[in-house]
C-alpha cells in the first residue's frame, strides 16, 4: 500500500520526515496558541526546525505529494498538438497508428484520454450571435425525403425555398421542381409575401443560382434584390453554423412536418406546408420562449413593407414558331396557334402557367396549365380545331376530278 494521502512529505536536516495532518495541526497549535518557540517545539515533537518552519509556513492541510514517473506518452504530446493544429477533426485512432509507426508503444486509453482533453484548444469555437429586428432574413433550400406526386402517375423531386426572420423567428416556405434562378428567386418573393415585410439584408449560403463566385451574387440575385431595394449576405463555403437558425427549423421540419403527411399533388404539399408555418409561427418558440408571430407583429414597425409589385422571376425566351406548332418546355409539349406558324414569339413560363406572346403584333398565340409531370404533350382544342381545318384546305386543292365511266362501255368495246 501507498502512504496515507493525507501525509506530506518535508525534508529536513534530520533527514526524511512525514508530518501528517494532525501533527501539521499540532505544530500550528502549540505555536499560535501556546506560544511556543520553534526550538521548543522541535524538543516537543522530533523534528528538526526547518521542518517545524515548513509546517508553520504552509497555509493549507498537508498532502501526500509524488513525483512524476514519466509516461510513454511524454515524448509524442508537443507531436499531437502538431497533428490537431494541422487537422483538428483527425480521429485518435489514426493519430495512434502514426504515433506507433513513430515508435509509441503506450496504452489506448491514455493516448485517446489525451487526445480528447487537447482537442478543443484547435477547433473552431463559435459565438452566439445576437440580431437587431428586421436586419437579417436567412434563406435556403431544404429538400424533402419523399419524392412529390405530380399527376399522371409521376412523382418527381422537389425543393422547398425556406426563410426565417432572424429575431422574431417566423417562417415560410415555397415548394418548387428546380434550383434554377427563376424558381428559387418565385419562390423566395412567395416567402417574403408570406412574411409581409422587408428586411435590411437576405442571407444566403453559396447556392448556384445565388452566388456567382468569389462572394459575388449572380446577375438574377443582384436584380431581385435590387428591385426590392434589400441588401444581400453570401456566405462563406462549407459554414453552415451561420445559418444555425435556418438549420435547426430544416430538422425540425424532418422530425415535425413530414412524418406521417401524405400528399395528393404540389398543390396539396403547398397547401400543408403553409398550414403547418402559420401553426409553428403561433406557438412558443423554444429559443425565444416567445410567440413568434407577436414578435412579429412588433418587429413589423422597424422595417420596410413590400412593394405593390414583388420582382417579375418568370422565366422568358424568344422563339419562331416551328411548322408542327409545339413548344418544349420541362419536357413537355404545349401546342401553339397553328396561324402563327413562322413567326416569332415571347414565351412566358411560371410557375402555373406556359404562354406565348406573338412579338410584331402581341396577340396571345398559346396559353396552357403547366404541367410538373414530364413527357406529355398538351394541345389546345382551338389548335386542334385550326389544324384540321388548314389540313381540310390543303386536302380540297390537292384533289383532281376523275370521270367515273359506266361498266356498260367497257362491255360495249369488248367482244364477247
Amino acid at each position: 500500500m501507498g502512504p496515507d494521502p493525507r501525509l506530506i512529505v518535508v525534508i529536513g536536516e534530520g533527514g526524511r520526515r512525514v508530518v501528517g495532518v494532525e501533527q501539521w495541526a499540532e505544530i500550528r497549535r502549540m505555536h499560535g496558541v501556546e506560544r511556543l518557540s520553534i526550538r521548543e517545539i522541535s524538543k516537543r515533537t522530533g523534528l528538526h526546525r526547518k521542518t517545524v518552519r515548513r509546517a508553520l509556513a504552509a497555509p493549507v492541510p498537508p498532502k501526500y505529494v509524488r513525483a512524476s514517473a514519466g509516461s510513454k506518452l511524454d515524448p509524442f504530446r508537443d507531436w499531437i498538438c502538431e497533428q490537431l493544429r494541422e487537422d483538428a477533426s483527425i480521429e485518435s485512432q489514426r493519430l495512434r497508428e502514426m504515433a506507433s509507426d513513430l515508435g509509441y508503444a503506450g496504452g489506448k486509453t491514455i493516448f485517446d484520454d489525451f487526445v480528447r482533453e487537447v482537442r478543443p484548444r484547435f477547433q473552431r469555437t463559435f459565438q452566439r450571435t445576437v440580431y437587431r429586428p428586421g436586419e437579417l432574413v436567412q434563406c435556403d433550400l431544404w429538400e424533402p425525403r419523399e419524392l412529390i406526386v405530380v399527376g399522371h402517375g409521376q412523382v418527381r423531386r422537389g425543393w422547398v425555398v425556406t426563410a426565417e426572420v432572424c429575431w422574431s423567428r417566423v417562417i415560410a416556405g415555397s415548394l418548387i421542381f428546380s434550383k434554377e434562378a427563376p424558381d428559387i428567386l418565385w419562390g423566395l418573393g412567395r416567402c417574403l409575401g408570406r412574411l409581409g415585410v422587408l428586411p435590411e439584408k437576405l442571407v444566403w449560403d453559396r447556392e448556384g443560382a445565388i452566388h456567382a463566385g468569389g462572394g459575388r451574387p449572380t446577375e438574377a440575385f443582384a436584380a431581385f434584390c435590387g428591385q426590392l431595394g434589400a441588401g444581400w449576405v453570401i456566405l462563406d463555403a462549407r459554414d453552415p453554423q451561420a445559418k444555425g437558425v435556418l438549420e435547426r427549423s430544416h430538422r425540425f421540419m424532418r422530425s415535425n412536418f413530414e412524418p406521417g403527411r401524405r400528399f395528393a399533388n404540389p398543390a396539396d404539399f403547398q397547401l400543408q406546408l403553409d398550414g403547418w408555418c402559420d401553426r409553428v409561427n403561433g406557438r412558443v418558440h423554444r429559443t425565444t420562449r416567445a410567440i413568434p408571430r407577436e414578435r412579429l407583429a412588433w418587429e413589423r414597425e422597424r422595417m420596410r413593407p413590400l412593394p405593390a409589385q414583388l420582382p417579375d422571376c418568370d422565366r422568358r425566351f424568344v422563339t419562331r414558331v416551328p411548322a408542327q406548332p409545339y413548344l418544349r418546355v420541362d419536357r413537355n409539349d404545349y401546342s401553339i396557334d397553328p396561324l402563327f406558324v413562322g413567326r416569332r414569339v415571347e414565351v412566358r413560363v411560371s410557375q402555373e402557367h406556359v404562354s406565348a406572346v406573338v412579338l410584331d403584333s402581341g396577340e396571345l398565340a398559346a396559353r396552357h396549365r403547366r404541367a410538373f409531370a414530364g413527357g406529355l404533350t398538351f394541345t389546345d382544342p382551338a389548335h386542334q380545331s385550326e389544324l384540321d381545318r388548314q389540313r381540310a384546305r390543303r386536302r380540297a386543292r390537292h384533289e383532281v376530278d376523275v370521270e367515273i365511266r359506266p361498266l356498260a362501255r367497257y362491255d360495249a368495246l369488248i367482244p364477247a
